[in-house]
Parts: structure tokens; sequence; C-alpha cells
């Protein structure tokens, strides 16, 4: 497409959408997969990669919240890279990061080191994302080609909750956990030959991006998860320190990483905390789960996959009805109903140990329509609500927190026994719907 076709709407640079843009779609959607496929394929390969490097239970749970942790850090600082270094190139630098680490992280010679990785893999991530939304909304300026377009980029996150389990057993099996991550190096490289590039769509805006913010929230999210994951109390000195470091710099930056208007709006709060809760327990729930299937009771990576299809198969087929009552009804019920399914799910799990296997999927069944029901609805809640001008931020925002949510999930409960570990999510599922249910009744 030659850079002459380029105009601008509303002051955003955009290109006429035509049939070149379904392969540029296709690439951008990759990598929306790819970056999330990361946060659940790991999962069933964590019992191979013990055994493999000799790390600790602590060194497992960092090798998922060390990607969660930057993930979700810097998420709320994407958006605004996008913006003001363009979208087409921080993609572009995202994902060749992203498939580059990918590479590293597959040769890894102790968790130590993988961890490290992880890490800076999240960051590669963080970048993906908001860039990936970005481009969509300079690709398609007609408003309806637009939401079909936003529809089928959104779409891979419950293909992604679906494959993560799935083809990290299938890839444990035939390769062990290193595979894991060498599939996403080709994957990259399909998505950055299939995107391309836009001319013309990198045009800087003005405004600097708040890295300081981004490394103050990271401190405050890695000392945190290391407070719990090690019983550390001392580890909250940092996690203070952090936060105030956060809030003075928010303060000082003439364009803040979270406006203050946005906290305030109406539905905002409570959008965010459900965000939370849902992830946590989708997370909590995905580890502990885990470590239980490939140990007392012994299935293969493969096997354990399969055995998650209850919970994973709702969350990509669920949002679609989601989308229809949230048109027809609005947000509120998806939201309250998914919670209660997410409290319901849990507390069945809690009996699980001891029961058959038709306990264990009729409780991740429940979780799997809860989260299919939630997660959709609040982003219409939250982006809604976002004052003019913040539904960027607004929307990274929340993935920022659900992040947050997945990270507090699995260093929490997976200090637990199974148990109270699933009664946990229960009980911050729970306790998030009565909340809701106020909230809702009072606005």
């Amino acid at each position: 497409m030659r850079a002459s076709t380029v105009f601008r709407v509303g002051g955003v640079t955009t290109v006429p959408a035509t049939r070149a843009s379904t392969p540029r779609l296709l690439g951008i959607s990759l990598a929306y997969f790819l970056v999330l496929l990361d946060t659940t394929v790991l999962t069933v390969a964590l019992p191979d990669l013990r055994v493999s490097t000799g790390g600790s239970l602590a060194e497992q749970q960092w090798v998922v919240d060390a990607y969660t942790v930057t993930f979700a850090a810097f998420l709320l600082g994407g958006g605004a890279a996008a913006d003001r270094l363009g979208a087409s190139r921080v993609f572009r630098w995202g994902v060749g990061a992203f498939g580059l680490l990918s590479l590293v992280c597959a040769g890894a010679p102790t968790a130590g080191v993988l961890i490290g990785l992880r890490a800076l893999l999240g960051v590669a991530g963080a970048a993906c994302l908001p860039s990936s939304l970005a481009l969509i909304t300079q690709l398609y300026p007609d408003p309806a080609r637009r939401a079909r377009a936003l529809g089928a980029w959104a779409a891979t996150t419950g293909t992604a909750l679906v494959a993560g389990p799935l083809t990290g057993g299938v890839l444990v099996d035939l390769g062990g956990w290193r595979a894991v991550f060498l599939v996403n190096v080709p994957l990259a490289a399909l998505s950055l030959v299939l995107t391309g590039r836009v001319g013309g769509l990198d045009r800087p805006m003005s405004g600097r991006v708040g890295w300081r913010q981004q490394l103050a929230a990271c401190l405050v999210l890695a000392s945190v998860t290391e407070g719990v994951v090690a019983a550390q109390p001392l580890a909250v000195v940092p996690a203070v320190i952090g936060a105030l470091l956060f809030v003075r710099w928010e303060r000082r930056s003439e364009t803040p990483t979270v406006p203050p208007a946005l906290l305030r709006a109406p539905g905002v709060g409570p959008g965010l905390l459900a965000g939370a809760a849902v992830n946590l327990a989708l997370a909590g729930v995905l580890f502990t789960t885990t470590l239980l299937l490939q140990g007392a009771h012994h299935l293969t990576p493969l096997q354990a996959g399969l055995a998650f299809l209850p919970l994973t198969l709702p969350t990509a087929a669920g949002p679609v009805f989601t989308a229809r009552v949230v048109a027809a009804r609005g947000p509120g019920l998806p939201v309250l109903t998914g919670l209660v399914l997410l409290t319901a799910g849990p507390a069945l799990l809690a009996a699980w140990p001891e029961a058959q296997y038709p306990v264990l999927a009729a409780g991740l069944l429940l979780i799997g329509t809860g989260v299919s029901l939630t997660l959709p609805a609040l982003v219409t809640v939250v982006v809604a609500a976002a004052p003019p001008g913040t539904a960027g931020r607004a929307s990274g925002l929340l993935n920022a927190v659900r992040q947050t949510g997945a990270t507090v999930g699995v260093a929490v409960m997976g200090t637990l026994a199974d148990g109270p570990a699933f009664l946990c999510a229960a009980l911050t599922s729970g306790v998030t719907a009565l909340l809701w249910a106020l909230s809702r009744r009072r606005r």
C-alpha cells in the first residue's frame, strides 16, 4: 500500500481497509494469540521443567509469574509507547523481541536463568498487545469493518486459552519443556511476514512514555509476589516504596499513565476489581490443578491438557453468546452470573482430589463458563465508562489489573494445599460478586 493512500480521521492516522488488510489482520491476531498463549502454555510443562532443571516449587511459581509481573506492569505504558513512537514500529519491535527471547528461553540452562528471560518476554508481550489494537484501529477507519476486525482479534483470547494447556501437553510429550518456547519462533516470524509494514502510520505524537512509572509498578508486583511465594514479610518494604514512587511520578507527569478521571469514573473501579478476581481464580486454578493432575494423579502432559478442555472450550465459544446478551440487556447481569459461577466452580474443585474426574470436569466447566461470561462484559463496562480520550488507557489498565490478578493467584494458591487453594479462589470470586451486585444497585 502506498503512503499516498494514508489519511487522517479525527486526528488519527489511518489507511483505507482493503483486501490487503486481511493478511495484516491475521498477522496482528497471530501476535495477540502468541502473547496470550504464553500465559498458559507453560503450565503443563512445569513438572518436566522441575525434573530437567531441579528447580523448587517456588521457582516454578516464578517461571509463571515472572512473565505476568512484567507483562502487567508494562501494559500500562504499552499503549502510550504505541501512540508516541508509532504503533507499527512498536508492534514489530515487540513481536521480533518475543520470537528472539523465546529462542533463548529454549536454551536456558537453569530455572533461575529462565525466570529472568521470562521477565524480558513479558515486556515484549506488553509491547505487542496495545500496539496490535492501535494498528487495527488505524487499518479499519470504517466503524462497521473495524467492529468485525476487533471481533476477530478478540476471539483469539478464547482460542489461546483452549490451545494453551493442550498445545503445551503435546509439545512436552514430543520434545520436553523447551519445545514450548521453540514453537514461538516460527509463529512470531509468520506474524511479522503477514503484517508487513504499513507506510505512513508511524507518526510519533508529543509527550513522553512514563518508563519510571512502569519500573515502579514492576517493583510493586515483584515484591508482593516474592513476599507471598517465599513467605517473606520484609518484601512489603520495596512494595510500599515502589507504590509511593509510582504515585509521585504520576502526579508530576503531564500525561499520566492512569488519569485520575479514569479511576473516578463510575463503574471503572468495580470493573477493575472484577477483572482481577477473574484472572486470580483462573490462573490459580490452572497452576494448582496442573500440579495435582501430573503429581497425585500421574497424568502425562498431554492427558493433563485434555483434562482442561471443560474449562478452555467455553472460553472460545462463550464470548459470542455473551456479546449478544450484553447488547440486549447490558453487561451487569453477565458479570454477576459469571462471578457466581467462578465461586461455585472452585468450591466444587475443593472436593475433587478424593472424587472422580466428572467432579473435576464439572468444576472446570463452571469456571470456563464464568470466564466466558465475565471478561467480554467487563471490557464493555470499563471502556464505556471511561472519560473521552481515555478508552485506550482504560483497556490497557484493565488488562494490567487482570494480569496482576493472575500473578497473585499463582503466588497465593501455589503456596496452599489443594483444598484451601480452591476455596481461596471461591472466596475471592464470591466477595467480588457481592461487591459487584452492591455497586450496580447503588448506581
